[in-house]
This record gives C-alpha cells, sequence and structure tokens, in this order.
C-alpha cells in the first residue's frame, strides 16, 4: 500500500500536474466528499498517481495520464444527492469533467478520451487509448480502496480487540 502523499516525493509527477494544481478549480474539489472517507481531490490526486505509474511502467503516455486523470472528476455537486434529467451521474459526469477541464488548459484528443471515457463498464463509453483503460480502471480499485480501507482498519481494531480479552 502506498503512502497517502507518496506523489510528493516524485519530481516528475509533481512537475507534469503542478499547473493544475495550482489552479483554484483544482483545489476547490477538497470541498467534497467522494466516497465518504475521501474528498475529491484527494481521490483525484490518487487516480492520477497510481495511474501515471503504470502508464510510465508499461512505455505508454503517462503525461497525458497524469493529467487527465487529475481532472477526471472535475466536477462540484454531490454525486449522491444531485439527480439529472439526461442520465445518470456515470454518464453525465464525465462529460461535466471535460467541460470544466476544458476551460482550464488545453486537453489533446487523448486526455479527452481519457476524461470521458473513465466511466468505461458503468457505461457504454469505450475507451480508444490503453491510457483511458488504465484510468478507468484504477478510479474502480481507488474508489473500493478509499471506501472500504477505514472500514477494514476498524474491523482490524475490534477483532485485535476480541482477541485480547479473549486470552485474558
Amino acid at each position: 500500500m502506498k503512502a497517502r502523499n507518496e506523489w510528493r516525493n516524485d519530481k516528475e509527477y509533481v512537475a507534469l500536474v503542478a499547473d493544475l494544481l495550482r489552479q483554484p478549480a483544482v483545489q476547490k474539489l477538497a470541498d467534497y466528499t467522494q466516497h465518504h472517507h475521501s474528498d475529491r481531490l484527494q481521490h483525484s490526486i490518487a487516480v492520477s498517481y497510481d495511474s501515471y505509474r503504470i502508464a510510465k511502467r508499461l512505455h505508454l503516455d503517462y503525461v497525458s495520464t497524469a493529467r487527465a486523470g487529475l481532472l477526471h472528476d472535475l466536477f462540484y455537486y454531490d454525486w449522491r444527492t444531485t439527480k439529472f434529467d439526461l442520465g445518470t451521474h456515470a454518464f453525465i459526469h464525465p462529460r461535466v469533467a471535460l467541460r470544466n477541464a476544458e476551460k482550464l488548459t488545453r486537453l489533446n484528443s487523448k486526455e479527452r478520451d481519457i476524461i470521458l471515457k473513465h466511466m468505461f463498464g458503468a457505461t457504454l463509453a469505450v475507451p480508444k487509448y490503453a491510457e483511458s483503460l488504465i484510468v478507468s480502471l484504477v478510479d474502480d480499485y481507488e474508489a473500493e480502496h478509499e471506501f472500504f480501507s477505514p472500514l477494514k482498519k476498524k474491523l482490524h481494531q475490534r477483532m485485535k480487540k476480541y482477541r485480547l480479552a479473549k486470552i485474558n
């Protein structure tokens, strides 16, 4: 398991996303809960950094992967309570994130595809690039990890107390 702020020590990664991280629109993501136990900025950084590392290891476009991974959830509403007439959150929010990202920076076609297709599986939007599939899979992993890690920790603590009580 990686440390929560491990990405800060990766100078190359930080250099790739520093301009985006300085943007108030990106920093604002910290104000939104993502998967009950994390905020949207933490989640976006985790998806971005893990996707970047995988893409780099596979000799893929890790620059586009890192940048689009950071912007994949660039929306400002609580997805658990906000509902849309045009479709589900899984269908709508990639389009909202893409529109917001295009206001912040120039995106290449791969970055657009990464943001737009990151909900593959929950939607039928098939990724065009390997990098898009990586971000989609890492996003799923991070969502599960962010939701269940605190619960697993609590369970382990309770089991430890139970075992100690049983011994005494």
